[in-house]
């Protein structure tokens, strides 16, 4: 399994702490001719956060019968003009890949059942986090910022007052 993060502190998270095989920095690397280094047999499954160039890279290895979930686009959201569309969509039908878009709302049904299992997960340190929280409703725009500059180290929440 193979990461894509934006900075090298990121990567060793990826590798060192919750076991990817390797992990890319998409703003020091060359992503394709790392995911080519890491993926010499092509690629099966991405699960895309987002977008753009590195969305052209992913699409370049596609395998028969690859899967692509996108769950964010996050190289578009603030966008000032149009953006441009990966540039090698013919892959996804040359390869019949498969692209589907996954929005936690369209499952809110399963909610209870996720939580279950999730909690049950969490309490058995099966699953590993990062939370950064900024204090003060007042930097939330910072915050939101994080996001889009990379410079968040995990979950991002704004703390508006102390617990009661």
């Amino acid at each position: 399994m193979v990461g894509i993060a934006g900075s090298a502190e990121k990567c060793r998270w990826l590798t060192e702490m919750l076991g990817f095989d390797a992990a890319i920095n998409y703003k020091a690397e060359n992503v394709l001719e790392r995911l080519e280094t890491h993926c010499p047999k092509g690629v099966d499954i991405v699960w895309e956060n987002v977008g753009g160039d590195v969305f052209n890279a992913e699409l370049a290895l596609l395998n028969l019968n690859a899967r692509i979930v996108l769950c964010g686009m996050i190289s578009q959201y603030n966008a000032t003009a149009p953006v441009s569309g990966p540039a090698n969509l013919i892959n996804v039908l040359l390869k019949r890949a498969q692209i589907k878009g996954f929005i936690c709302i369209d499952h809110m049904d399963r909610a209870d059942a996720a939580m279950t299992d999730l909690g049950k997960w969490l309490a058995e340190g099966q699953i590993k986090y990062r939370v950064e929280v900024v204090n003060g409703l007042e930097n939330a725009a910072e915050a939101v910022n994080k996001l889009f500059d990379g410079s968040n180290q995990g979950k991002l929440m704004v703390k508006v007052s102390e617990e009661p």
